[in-house]
């Protein structure tokens, strides 16, 4: 009993010093890991694969994206590699790779944790398809972690767009993922995305019990 009082002091302290709203129902949110992947803009898939070359859809994702049957190979300093990285489509505007810190590591490269699209300053990488190369000054980054929501999913769990939150995770080896921005949009479906570093660390799946906070 004591025990139990203790952590919700401890939890309603946490939530003040953050200023951050705590909702006291648990939902099924499904988990998806983000394993390493790239989007690429038309002029960097014709450089890679080849003039007008289209990729093959492999499995629908979320809010019109998928992913491709495709993978490159990303190059980072003094030639060190990582093979099979995933394409996503569809095509995008800008050219961006996503990866985890022990990735990051791996390579070589000092990959800053940003929102997807902000690249502004990131890490450069090189990029390696079938047909050729192309080399990004910038583009590198580390994800940060975000949960996906449609506009009633919002209004159930009372957060808006863009929103920072903390989740507590209740599976594997539980713990508290912080700094978790909210993404709302009418095509996204309710779903959590972490890294495998991350995933890896508390021991979560594709699927478990959270709290937001």
């Amino acid at each position: 009993m004591q025990e139990q009082l203790v952590q919700e002091i401890t939890r309603l302290v946490i939530a003040q010093l953050d200023n951050t709203k705590v909702i006291e129902s648990e939902y099924m949110v499904p988990i998806g890991i983000s394993a390493r992947h790239v989007h690429l803009t038309r002029e960097h898939i014709d450089i890679l694969f080849g003039k007008d070359y289209q990729l093959n859809k492999k499995k629908v994702l979320m809010g019109g994206q998928y992913a491709a049957q495709e993978c490159v190979t990303l190059v980072g300093t003094k030639l060190r590699a990582i093979e099979n990285v995933r394409i996503l489509g569809p095509e995008r505007k800008v050219s961006q790779v996503e990866v985890s810190q022990t990735d990051a590591i791996r390579l070589g490269i000092k990959a800053p944790i940003r929102e997807s699209g902000n690249i502004k300053g990131s890490a450069p990488i090189a990029m390696v398809g079938p047909l050729g190369a192309v080399y990004l000054d910038e583009g590198c980054i580390v994800a940060k972690r975000h949960i996906h929501m449609s506009p009633e999913d919002a209004k159930q769990f009372g957060v808006v767009d863009n929103q920072i939150v903390n989740v507590k995770v209740g599976n594997g080896r539980g713990g508290i993922f912080e700094g978790v921005q909210i993404r709302v949009d009418q095509s996204f479906t309710l779903e959590m995305h972490i890294d495998t570093d991350e995933a890896n660390g508390l021991g979560v799946g594709k699927e478990g019990r959270i709290l937001i906070k």
